[in-house]
């Protein structure tokens, strides 16, 4: 087998918390990741020229050792002793600075492609302690589904899976630095943190109007008050049918949950004429 393709899932949090910030600068944190079925894709092939080649549909990311599927290819490569080079197509489809974890899932997703292109025999635990040296998210992106991250987002654990439903992705065209956010977050007691332990109950209930019920991010209040066109959107799903709507990560992608996928195209095309040139895309979940 000489080329070899894979999709990479982008990934929303349905429940995040920032329990305290370390004295290392990291915050320990306390989410809810789900995958869903919005896709990058890359395509690995091997060649006879070494080193390694990237190309991607966008002509502003970076092909060098400052991209993360470079660098997750370079990785493995230099550790099993490849001989001979790898040319990587990259193409793009989840949004680029979202806070949906782009650049996370396709360096999980290639270094998965690679194993099986170069039949390495790394089990995915073992993909998913040499992925975190790249990235926290890399190794919930190794691992995909419905998951809690702890620590820095390192320790993951498997917890029932989110129900069924239809998820409403809308991206409004602006930058948020995650930098800013996680410097800005105040913690204190006064800060609304969400329960994610009800979230969990929530799941292996079934009960997604539960689950919807108990949505929450903490970095909202970080995120809203410096870009309120997030809180905008977020009305404009819950006025069209959405059961719950939250800012993903540090955003600024905000997700609706519905459970009838019509009231989600109609929601989406309501989002659409928003004046803040929104990506819209409605998907479900990936398993």
């Amino acid at each position: 087998m000489d080329s070899t393709w894979i999709n990479a899932p982008a990934k929303i949090n349905i429940g995040l918390d920032v329990l305290r910030r370390r004295e290392d600068g990291y915050h320990e944190v306390k989410m809810i990741m789900q995958s869903i079925r919005l896709f990058d894709r890359l395509t690995l092939t091997k060649s006879r020229e070494p080193g390694i080649r990237l190309t991607t549909n966008l002509h502003f990311l970076p092909v060098n050792e400052d991209n993360l599927v470079y660098k997750s290819a370079k990785l493995l490569m230099e550790e099993f002793q490849i001989d001979g080079g790898l040319d990587i197509q990259l193409d793009k489809r989840i949004p680029v600075a979202a806070g949906m974890a782009g650049g996370s899932t396709d360096a999980a997703s290639c270094m998965l492609a690679l194993n099986h292109l170069y039949k390495l025999g790394l089990s995915k635990r073992q993909l998913m302690k040499r992925g975190l040296s790249l990235g926290a998210d890399i190794p919930y992106c190794v691992m995909k589904g419905t998951a809690l991250s702890e620590g820095i987002g390192e320790k993951l654990s498997t917890i029932p899976q989110m129900p069924d439903c239809y998820i409403l992705i809308a991206k409004p065209g602006i930058h948020v630095s995650t930098r800013f956010v996680y410097t800005n977050l105040v913690l204190d007691d006064n800060t609304p943190h969400p329960d994610i332990e009800s979230m969990i109950t929530a799941m292996r209930n079934r009960d997604l109007h539960d689950l919807c019920a108990h949505l929450g991010n903490v970095l909202e209040t970080v995120t809203i008050p410096a870009h309120p066109e997030i809180a905008e959107i977020k009305k404009c799903m819950i006025e069209n049918g959405a059961l719950g709507s939250l800012m993903s990560g540090s955003g600024p992608t905000v997700f609706g949950i519905f459970d009838d996928f019509d009231k989600a195209m109609a929601a989406k095309e309501k989002c659409r004429q928003l004046p803040y040139r929104c990506f819209a895309f409605v998907t479900d979940l990936y398993r």
